[in-house]
């Protein structure tokens, strides 16, 4: 029997509210290597969207993701690259349905 994937909500949350204008050379390496991890995820087709959200009380980061379970969540965000570098970005995970998705 093929189980029915899930879906997910994730938010990343920079390591400060100014991030998005005034990140280090360093820190703009890293969004890149994120950058290019959620775009493969993308391709995978593990991540239906992602990109930041410009909100007046501080940026984050969101996506949708699509996989087995919460602990597949969970791990296709410990192998995020802003989470690896332990760089103080953190991330909720909210279960979601999804109600209708663009064929």
């Amino acid at each position: 029997m093929i189980m029915d994937k899930k879906h997910f909500f994730i938010k990343l949350i920079a390591p400060r509210p100014t991030f998005a204008q005034d990140m280090t050379e360093d820190e703009r390496k890293l969004m890149m290597t994120h950058i290019a991890y959620w775009r493969d995820l993308t391709e995978k087709r593990i991540s239906l969207v992602f990109g930041p959200v410009f909100d007046p009380a501080g940026n984050y980061g969101m996506a949708i993701i699509e996989v087995e379970d919460e602990a597949a969540a969970k791990k296709t965000l410990e192998n995020d690259p802003t989470i690896i570098a332990d760089q103080n970005f953190s991330f909720e995970i909210y279960p979601m349905r999804v109600g209708m998705e663009r064929k």
